[in-house]
């Protein structure tokens, strides 16, 4: 019988992965920082062992890009020594491993689209870290599942979509980057895709995202219209926009090996923000 651990419970992909697992009626337990530390080794091989689980779905990570260029250490003990403590675990228990990686492993400078298998030039500590997570994983198992997700929005947690109704509702116009593309990702939609593969043992490197693409002012102006609002997108450059962390221009993704090995695609993202706004709203 399938068992499943699901790290990262309290963000938005975890939270959802745990919700689908259950509707399935799939044991399964979703953990987080209080249950066990991911940079203790022993804590992980500990708690791994005694649940005894058949697959780990690994969604715990430190994701603040541009906190991850001041706190690099804090970022790489999660991102690859707590990735590996994981992927040690799963292997020594037999447990199928899914890694949840990032668009931001590609330099972002590729003309079109990224295939799973493209090369890696991550351009910060946040995409380096997950990258040597990646190669962490490969180096441990073979029963491995790399999920590469973008610009990530779902209902537990912090995303664009709520940043950008929040300044909605105090701004006629809002400043968003004008020349940075890639794929929205809602978590639902993309944790059923990740509740699919862990069933099978087609392994390997995906890159997964909703269908069809954007940029961040496209985006915005989308959750604005969809919303009913009449605050106006304002497109800006990267430069003008000053991050701390470089971002990579280009995410888009191929995700031709979720058709190739027998999956379903994501929706459009625009349908997805449309049922995202509506699941906000029976929220509040």
């Amino acid at each position: 019988m399938e068992k499943v651990l699901v790290t990262g419970v309290a963000g938005q992909l975890g939270y959802d992965v745990v919700n689908v697992l259950n509707a399935r009626g799939i044991a399964c337990r979703g953990v987080d920082i209080a249950d066990f530390d991911l940079t203790d080794e022993q804590a992980v091989l500990r708690y791994v062992r005694a649940y005894e689980p058949t697959a780990i779905v690994h969604c715990a990570a430190f994701t603040a890009v541009d906190k991850a260029e001041e706190a690099q250490e804090a970022a790489y003990a999660v991102n690859v020594l707590g990735t590996k403590h994981i992927a040690q675990a799963a292997r020594e228990v037999n447990a199928k491993l899914m890694y949840i990686s990032t668009d931001y492993v590609f330099g972002g400078d590729k003309e079109g689209f990224y295939d799973a298998a493209d090369e890696k030039d991550p351009i910060g500590v946040y995409g380096k870290t997950k990258y040597e997570g990646e190669l962490a994983c490969m180096e441990q198992t073979d029963k491995l599942f790399i999920v590469r997700l973008s610009w990530v929005f779902g209902k537990n947690g912090h995303n664009f979509v709520k940043t950008m109704l929040r300044l909605a509702q105090t701004h006629e116009e809002v400043r968003v980057v004008n020349d940075q593309f890639g794929s929205p990702t809602y978590t639902p939609d993309a944790a059923r895709l990740i509740c699919d593969m862990i069933a099978t043992e087609k392994y390997g490197a995906y890159n997964v995202a909703n269908a069809g693409y954007c940029s961040w002012c496209e985006f915005a102006a989308a959750i604005f219209k969809t919303a009913g609002l009449t605050t106006k997108a304002v497109p800006i450059t990267t430069e003008e926009y000053g991050a701390k962390a470089k971002r990579p221009k280009n995410s888009r993704f191929s995700k031709k090996e979720i058709t190739e090995r027998g999956f379903e695609q994501l929706p459009a993202w625009e349908d997805a923000l449309a049922r995202y706004l509506k699941e906000l709203e029976e929220t509040l």
